[in-house]
């Protein structure tokens, strides 16, 4: 496998450095330093351990630290998995090559007097739930959900979809389209390395209050957003069970879902 990191650096100075460091548990997998100009480097695992789903959720760790004069100034790290998966239209869902059928559940963050502000103990509560009932995907409905529900996403081996809060009524404002964009970028960037992320959603329904080419210009301008951040996964959106086969809603996304009652 070929990993790709790319670190968010301003400021760096002539004695400063990039320290790259892949990790497999205790074991060091790879390590490269970089004078801390050179933001983005390319390293290889060899005889790579596959993140493969429910059978075997694997999970390396890349940590970088950034050093000056030898000693360590700011450090990140950040889980990562390796896996290749496809979508094929008579066959459906394939990941590492293996068809892998999706069955599983839409998920809502909120309890009653809670709404909201989960602890991670409800988070966890939901994730065994969703487990015990042999679910292997979920759909994050319908906005950005707690940073803790991706990482035991990627734990537990689930295959995601997760999504923009763009749903029912389309807003035909300057204002709120840049809002859609904004929120479909933050759910990008901030996700990009939960390996358990496998689609990304623009939109919910959003045909309740009609269609019309102002909303399947904002639609498109979401779906060309996500292939400009994001070469490696596909988009989806969510139509209402009334759409029609021959709708353009149906031909902007990679692979289109319906909700029916």
């Amino acid at each position: 496998a070929k990993i790709t990191t790319e670190v968010y650096l301003t400021n760096a100075g002539s004695t400063e450095e990039l320290v790259f460091t892949i990790t497999d548990g205790d074991t060091v997998v790879d390590t490269v330093t970089v004078s801390a100009d050179k933001t983005e480097v390319e390293q290889t695992i060899t005889n790579v351990h596959l993140w493969n789903g429910r059978k075997d959720p694997h999970l390396y760790t890349m940590h970088v630290e950034l050093k000056k004069n030898g000693t360590v100034v700011d450090e990140r790290s950040t889980r990562f998995g390796c896996r290749t998966f496809k979508v094929d239209p008579e066959k459906g869902f394939f990941l590492n090559g293996e068809h892998y059928p999706l069955r599983g559940v839409s998920r809502h963050q909120d309890r009653p007097h809670i709404g909201n502000a989960l602890t991670h103990k409800e988070h966890k509560e939901d994730i065994d739930l969703i487990l015990e009932m042999g679910a292997n995907t979920i759909r994050l409905a319908h906005y950005q959900h707690n940073q803790y529900f991706y990482d035991l996403c990627d734990e537990a081996g689930m295959v995601v979809w997760a999504e923009i809060p763009f749903i029912s009524m389309f807003l035909n404002t300057p204002e709120a389209r840049e809002n859609t964009l904004q929120q479909m970028h933050e759910l990008v960037v901030q996700n990009y390395n939960h390996p358990s992320i496998c689609f990304w959603g623009i939109s919910n329904e959003i045909s309740i209050g009609g269609e019309s080419e102002e909303l399947l210009s904002n639609l498109h301008a979401l779906n060309d957003l996500v292939h400009e951040l994001d070469q490696t996964r596909l988009t989806t959106m969510a139509n209402l069970s009334m759409v029609e086969n021959d709708s353009p809603l149906n031909h902007i996304t990679d692979v289109i879902s319906y909700n029916h009652y």
